[in-house]
């Protein structure tokens, strides 16, 4: 197999990547996120994986892996907050609701560049504003898409339910990468 690189800082992406069985490098560098507002919203996620892969020159030995994820609640994109006031904003809006996790993986090397993307359905139960305070003060979300990580606690007392990819939820649909990454050349 070709060797992998990765490019993002996202401590999860990298963990899955560790936990998926490869080896990788890193890759960093900062790359502009904004996107055309006239882009439907379920392709923002893949549009912009592929943006951060434009930014990087392909590497001879091997594959690039970029990737941006999404939380896409109706017709609105709720991106990393600002602050913990943004952040309970966005939780207020999730909670006791059924919202889409979108993410977006480019896969470039010499030869091709590809992109795909998984959508995943998650509901939130119905928590207090004390439960989201405490989840905001407690676990800091302001990395995140949608203000929260479903492997950290409100994950584990706030979802009630996923459909399709739960690492996609994290932020890398891995049953999909690694299918992807076999068939890649």
């Amino acid at each position: 197999m070709n060797k992998i690189y990765l490019a993002s800082k996202s401590p999860r992406r990298q963990e899955l990547l560790k936990l998926m069985g490869f080896e990788f490098e890193l890759l960093l560098k900062e790359v502009d996120e904004s996107y055309p507002k006239n882009i439907p919203l379920t392709e923002i996620a893949p549009f912009i994986a592929k943006k951060k892969a434009d930014a990087f020159e392909a590497k001879p030995d091997g594959i690039i892996i970029t990737s941006d994820t999404v939380v896409l609640l109706g017709d609105e994109i709720l991106e990393k907050p600002q602050d913990k006031n943004h952040a309970f904003e966005m939780l207020s809006k999730l909670n006791g609701k059924t919202h889409q996790v979108i993410t977006g993986v480019t896969l470039k090397s010499e030869t091709q560049t590809f992109t795909f993307s998984e959508t995943t359905e998650v509901t939130f139960t119905q928590l207090s504003e004390e439960q989201l305070w405490y989840y905001i003060l407690e676990f800091q979300p302001f990395d995140k898409a949608g203000s929260y990580g479903v492997q950290d606690w409100i994950g584990m007392v706030g979802v009630k339910r996923i459909q399709g990819s739960y690492t996609n939820v994290m932020g890398l649909p891995t049953e999909r990468l690694y299918k992807e990454l076999a068939n890649y050349r």
